[in-house]
This record gives C-alpha cells, sequence and structure tokens, in this order.
C-alpha cells in the first residue's frame, strides 16, 4: 500500500515545531479570501431557490438543478485548471477566475429568464473551479507536511464562513429585496476578493513548468493509479453526492413543513458552517488525541446520524443542530482525506487536487439528482437512510486504507 510518513509519537508537538515560510501566511490568508468568495457563490442561492421558482413560474426541483449547473462543469474543467495551474502560475489562474466569477454573478442577477439564470451558473462553476483546489495545492506548495492539516484548516475554515454568514445573509437579503438581490451583493463580494488577490499574490516566486500534453496525461494516469487516490477520489465523490445534494432542497422542506422565511433556510444551513468552525478550532487537538483514523470513523458516525434526524421533520431549530452535526462531521472526514489528497503528486499537486476536486463537485453535481429522484420514488427518510448508511461505510473504508506508515 501507498502510504504517507508518520507524524511522529507526538503530533501536537510536531505541529508546534514545524514552520511556514516567509510570506506564506500573507499568500494563504489572500487565497482564504478567495475561497470564502467562491463558497458564498455557491450556497448563497440554496435559501432562494423556493422565490426563483415562483418568480420565473418554476417547480423548486427544476430550480434546484441550479446546484448541478455550477457544481458540473466546476468538476469537468478541474482536470484543465490543474494543469494550468502547474503552468500558467497559480496566482494568475485564481486571478482570471475571480474575475469572471463576477462577470457571471452580474449576468445572474439581471437574468430575464430561466435559461440565462442556468448559463450564469454555468460560465461561474466552470471559472470557480479553479479557485479552491488551487488553494489547496498552495497550501501543499508553502506548507510543511506537519503542519499541513492546520493550513488546510484554515482553508476549509474559509469555505465555512462562506456557508456561515453566506446563507442566512443570502436569506435575510432574500427576504427583503429578493433573489436578484443576493446575486448583486455575491458579485461585489466577488470583486472585493478579486482586487485582494492582485495585491496579495504580487511578487509571489512561482515554479512553473512548460504546457506537456504528453507529461499531463501521464500524470493523470501516474495519480490514479496511486492506490490512495483510488480511496481518495471515490470517497469525496460519494461525500458530494449524500451530503451536499441535500442542501438545494433545504428551503423546500422547509416551506413544506409551513417555514415560507428564506432567512430561516439560510440559518438552517449556516448550522454546517458553524460545525466547520468547530472543527477548524478544535483540529489539532482532534488530532494529537484521536489520530486520523478515529476522526474518520467518528465523522462517518456524525454524519450519518444528522442524515437521519433531518429526516425526521423536526421544527427548524432542531434542523439547525443537525446541520451542526453535519458540518461538524463532514469536516473531520473530509480534512484528512484531502492531507492525504495533496500527497498523492508532490511535484503536480495543481494536477492532483483538481482530479480530487473534479470527483467532489461532481458528486455535488450529481446529488441534487439523486436526492431528487430518491424523495419522488421512495420518501425522504428512506432516502436519507441510504445516504446515511453510505457515509459510514465511507468513513469505514478510509478509516482502513488511508494509513501512514509506521
Amino acid at each position: 500500500m501507498n502510504e504517507l510518513p508518520p507524524p511522529g509519537p507526538n503530533a501536537e508537538a510536531t505541529l508546534r515545531q514545524a514552520r511556514e515560510p516567509p510570506g506564506a501566511a500573507r499568500v494563504l490568508n489572500t487565497a482564504a479570501l478567495a475561497i470564502f468568495s467562491s463558497s458564498l457563490f455557491l450556497r448563497a442561492v440554496d435559501p432562494v431557490i423556493p422565490q426563483i421558482a415562483v418568480d420565473l413560474d418554476l417547480d423548486t426541483g427544476t430550480v434546484a438543478l441550479l446546484s448541478s449547473a455550477f457544481a458540473l462543469p466546476y468538476a469537468l474543467v478541474q482536470p484543465v485548471l490543474g494543469a494550468l495551474a502547474d503552468t500558467l502560475g497559480k496566482a494568475r489562474l485564481m486571478n482570471i477566475a475571480i474575475g469572471i466569477s463576477a462577470l457571471a454573478g452580474a449576468v445572474g442577477a439581471i437574468a430575464p429568464n430561466f435559461a440565462v439564470l442556468l448559463a450564469s451558473r454555468i460560465l461561474a462553476g466552470a471559472v470557480a473551479g479553479g479557485i479552491f483546489p488551487i488553494a489547496l495545492a498552495l497550501a501543499g506548495d508553502l506548507v510543511p507536511v506537519a503542519r499541513r492539516q492546520v493550513a488546510i484548516g484554515r482553508m476549509l475554515a474559509a469555505a465555512m464562513f462562506g456557508n456561515l454568514l453566506g446563507s442566512p445573509f443570502a436569506g435575510l437579503v432574500g427576504d427583503v429585496i429578493g433573489w436578484r438581490g443576493v446575486f448583486a451583493l455575491v458579485t461585489l463580494i466577488a470583486l472585493v476578493a478579486f482586487v485582494a488577490v492582485l495585491i496579495g499574490f504580487r511578487g509571489m516566486a512561482e515554479e512553473r513548468r512548460r504546457f506537456d500534453p504528453a507529461a499531463v496525461g501521464t500524470g493523470f494516469l501516474t495519480i490514479l493509479r496511486n492506490p490512495l487516490a483510488r480511496i481518495c477520489f471515490p470517497a469525496v465523490l460519494l461525500e458530494g453526492i449524500v451530503i451536499f445534494g441535500l442542501f438545494p432542497y433545504v428551503a423546500a422542506l422547509l416551506v413544506a413543513r409551513g417555514e415560507a422565511r428564506a432567512i430561516i433556510a439560510g440559518v438552517v444551513i449556516a448550522g454546517f458552517g458553524i460545525g466547520g468552525i468547530i472543527y477548524s478550532l478544535a483540529v489539532g487537538r482532534l488530532l494529537g488525541r484521536f489520530g486520523e483514523q478515529r476522526l474518520m470513523l467518528g465523522g462517518g458516525a456524525v454524519l450519518a446520524a444528522a442524515l437521519l434526524v433531518i429526516a425526521t421533520g423536526m421544527p427548524w431549530p432542531v434542523e439547525f443542530l443537525a446541520f451542526l452535526a453535519l458540518g461538524l462531521g463532514f469536516y473531520s472526514l473530509h480534512g484528512v482525506i484531502q492531507v492525504y489528497a495533496t500527497e498523492l503528486a508532490p511535484h503536480a499537486r495543481g494536477l492532483a487536487m483538481s482530479l480530487h476536486s473534479a470527483f467532489f463537485f461532481l458528486g455535488q453535481a450529481i446529488g441534487p439528482i439523486f436526492y431528487r429522484y430518491g424523495f419522488a420514488t421512495i420518501g425522504i427518510a428512506p432516502t436519507n437512510a441510504v445516504a446515511a448508511l453510505t457515509v459510514v461505510l465511507v468513513g469505514i473504508a478510509c478509516a482502513n486504507f488511508l494509513r501512514r506508515k509506521r
């Protein structure tokens, strides 16, 4: 089995001894702001899906596919963006991605019909695909492996804050001025992130490689042949399907129970981000006390329990707590998987992380279709039960096969 070197007998001491190189914190903090903008764009639409459905005279199941419209191109462009990141430079590619994301948001805000809105989400997904994997690759380039889990935790925290602040704020904006105001808001934040990246990445030295299609193809095959990739990639694909596929239906499920306020849907979804924040604050201690294997097993178990609670149709404060648990469980499992993914190809991290992200977002594109079909055929509770069983099995598989050398 292809494994990673051990963290040492005292994980917390190892974390203290490792240091990031000069300038790394500025670059990583700027990248985190870009991730915040991207995650806000992804999740801010969820609370206002019923509003869009009413305004454009569509059913919520159709409008929920806006999430798939974002996630599918995001997934499909990952291999191309990964190759470009290693050849053109990660900073340059991130700048381009954020700028076009802002343009796509502006188009969505003035979209006259669902076709234009759908096209804007497809464009946003295609370019936003350059942000998160590039940031993870930067963490791999700049941070020693002993501290990489903490650095990735910062990146995840930025995504969590996007989820945490984006959903309730989008719900509030949607309740006050409508869903178009939500698109205008994320456009403004994307413009701020664009300027920040221009300034924060200035002067950053990067090793660039000449684009070689044959070498890229060989790199993909090398990564896919790595035994760890055969665990990491299917695991994040399934995470995307059964966890994030549920998000576009939260507002509609609440409306069916008599709670039509978009801000409440936003607050419930924000619980996921709060759970992630709790994880990011405790990740160093959790790793030192429990280790990676138990963290993955525990994450799968917590995810399953949360999915089963969500299926019961409890009042929204209970659903909020369930989503908090969902966030804590997800990041406990996913954070460890991502550390292993950063070591699949140390000399082509942009390529490796693009494949990792492609599988993850392909799952998020499939997820809304999975839940739409499941809810319509076997019902909410059985569909969530299938999802719960899936995440338990993912946690068990990862804990057994993702191991470091002794």
